[in-house]
């Protein structure tokens, strides 16, 4: 017997509408990512997003793609709890266009995904406003990417973000810390906060269930604790690029999951350690307080936190003055917070 009962794609769950609607919503925002950056061809809406890389090889020798992708991991949890989105998708862009500059690769276009239970055109679009202002401060395109209603699979009130950067750089110029010798310089560009690293931990210490646990005020920000955490990631490719312009930027490392103990020696050559003065940099009050409340080891934290420095440089140290200084006219804030000497410790943090 025939069943009576009309069945459609949105009775599954998905709602093709709803999909348009945030692309509508989303235009924009997309459109203001490609001001400025040459090499964007095609507008919202194509089934591949397209760039012509002709406009970057002039001058280059060798030109090499350099990509990223990364995600945002469980910081997620605290914008389902604030009802907040728009800052999310910046620390999508973060993730992949502050890895891709480690060797001194210019970000070019950016793609992201967004896996949702329920697609709420308002929460897309806010999303991916997020999105367009990390490109923006990249200096990098959104191109393309794809809202997937997953339902069954996704809790409706839920989401994932990732993303994809691409960028470039010429093969003679590119940053491998290979030329990095004892006596040269680290310094230190200061984060924004915990950026979007360690949430599982940081979760597990606030008992972070519901939005009342992100409610407390922090003194020393007069901000709730919900605030202060979802303050995006910083990111750093306008300053790093103005310092590769001007000084030999020998090696970066982008202190992400591993904090300084396994990031700060990636870009080290063997028989090298970086010695690290922590009273050289100012740590943020949100970092002590999660280690008190959690009774944190100072080394766990130094292994999971940036604990107020996202990114690293080694220059020589005739050019450590002229590097702060460079950094700092680009807008970041920089210290000069340890030296390489030789060892095979991998990192000492005094």
């Amino acid at each position: 017997m025939k069943n009576s009962h009309s069945e459609s794609y949105k009775s599954a769950g998905v709602d093709v509408v709803a999909g348009y609607e945030s692309v509508k919503l989303m235009r924009g925002d997309v459109e203001r990512t490609h001001k400025g950056v040459r090499g964007v061809m095609e507008s919202i809406g194509g089934f591949g997003g397209l760039f012509n890389l002709a406009p970057y090889l002039s001058g280059m020798k060798e030109p090499v793609l350099v990509s990223g992708t990364d995600g945002v991991g469980t910081k997620l949890k605290l914008a389902f709890l604030l009802d907040r989105h728009d800052t999310i998708g910046i620390d999508a862009v973060a993730m992949c266009a502050n890895d891709i500059i480690c060797c001194g690769a210019k970000p070019l276009f950016f793609l992201d995904y967004i896996n949702c239970g329920k697609n709420l055109p308002e929460r897309t679009a806010a999303i991916v406003k997020g999105v367009a202002d990390g490109c923006v401060k990249a200096g990098c395109a959104l191109i393309g990417g794809e809202t997937a209603e997953h339902p069954g699979l996704t809790p409706v009130d839920e989401y994932d973000i990732s993303g994809y950067c691409v960028g470039i750089a010429d093969k003679e110029k590119i940053i491998t810390g290979a030329n990095i010798v004892e006596g040269d310089v680290i310094i230190g560009l200061a984060s924004s906060g915990v950026h979007s690293n360690g949430f599982s931990l940081i979760r597990k210490v606030f008992g972070i269930t519901t939005k009342d646990s992100l409610s407390e005020i922090i003194p020393e920000y007069n901000k709730t604790l919900g605030e202060i955490l979802l303050t995006p990631t910083e990111i750093y490719v306008t300053p790093v690029l103005e310092l590769i312009s001007q000084v030999q930027v020998k090696g970066i490392s982008n202190i992400t999951g591993g904090g300084f103990y396994e990031n700060i020696p990636r870009c080290l050559p063997e028989n090298t350690t970086a010695k690290i003065n922590k009273s050289a940099f100012h740590i943020p009050p949100i970092f002590r307080y999660l280690q008190e409340k959690g009774n944190i080891p100072e080394r766990d934290m130094f292994n999971t936190f940036n604990m107020g420095i996202g990114m690293t440089c080694v220059v020589g140290a005739d050019e450590a003055d002229k590097a702060v200084a460079v950094l700092e006219q680009a807008g970041a804030r920089a210290f000069c917070i340890g030296e390489v000497v030789s060892g095979d410790e991998g990192i000492v943090l005094l």
